[in-house]
């Protein structure tokens, strides 16, 4: 039988941002839906524009590794990002199944006594994390009215069937409406944690964590926050990710291993810096 997958050659340069509407377009209304938001998260933080074909399964295995909490949100994510990856493979926009790089935990069932409705759980916040989140809610309600205006020039195109500004304009403002309603949940659920005292020796959350690696030597900047707050680029890893459990009550000095999706990883702590 033969494969389904098409060779990348076919497919050169197409950026993920060509991907992923590509992706949503193949979907059903009710799926595309469902997945939009959380296939544009992964994409926004590798760039629109970047080529698919360049991305690696090391890059994806990292990414993953901000979303270890096994929370439901985390895994409908991840979830979603595995679907998108699948399509790329599948459609030949990548020379791998980047798709294999998602390690997805399953959450255990649980049972809800009849009547009672559980509440929402505290968010664990950094003091930075919270106040940049209410900075970016109150930029986006912002966009608001420019969103809107967008809609109404478009829409006084009166043919439908083939106007793009105005479907451009309603993904836009889906995205936007969605980005607040998350916020706004995470800042009302949010439980600031203030950092430690200079007393305290060991290492928690919002602590910043200067670590060697014993292989190649190389000094690495850790900080430690809540799995929303978590991004790669910037040195902040999760509380609950591999790297960040193994360095959350440390002190300075200790050497560990951590197990993360790439391999075993031995570091030796070197400073841990408080602001």
């Amino acid at each position: 039988m033969p494969s389904k997958h098409k060779p990348p050659s076919e497919n050169p340069g197409i950026s993920l941002g060509e991907t992923a509407t590509r992706f949503l377009s193949s979907l059903t209304p009710e799926s595309a839906s469902e997945l939009q938001q959380e296939a544009f998260k992964f994409i926004r933080w590798y760039g629109e524009e970047r080529p698919i074909i360049s991305l690696t399964g090391q890059e994806v295995a990292n990414y993953c590794e901000q979303f270890y909490a096994s929370t439901t949100k985390s895994v409908v994510h991840l979830n979603a990002v595995k679907t998108f990856l699948g399509y790329a493979f599948k459609q030949g926009f990548t020379s791998s199944n980047l798709a294999t790089h998602i390690r997805v935990k399953k959450l255990p069932a649980r049972r809800a006594s009849a009547g009672t409705v559980k509440a929402e759980e505290p968010i664990d916040l950094t003091k930075d994390g919270f106040e940049e989140l209410k900075l970016k809610l109150a930029a986006l309600k912002e966009e608001r009215p420019r969103i809107a205006e967008e809609l109404r020039r478009a829409a006084a195109d009166k043919d439908f069937r083939e106007n793009a500004p105005l479907e451009a304009a309603r993904e836009k403002q889906g995205h936007i409406e969605g980005q607040i309603r998350d916020i706004e949940n995470t800042v009302k659920r949010a439980r600031v944690i203030e950092s430690p005292t200079e007393k305290s020796l060991k290492i928690s959350m919002g602590d910043t964590v200067i670590v060697t690696d014993r292989q190649s030597g190389e000094k690495i900047n850790y900080t430690l926050v809540s799995s929303s707050e978590a991004n790669i680029k910037q040195g902040k890893i999760s509380i609950v990710s591999p790297v960040g459990q193994a360095l959350f009550n440390k002190e300075a000095g200790d050497t560990l291993e951590v197990n993360t999706p790439s391999g075993v990883l031995t570091y030796k702590i070197v400073e841990i810096v408080r602001n």
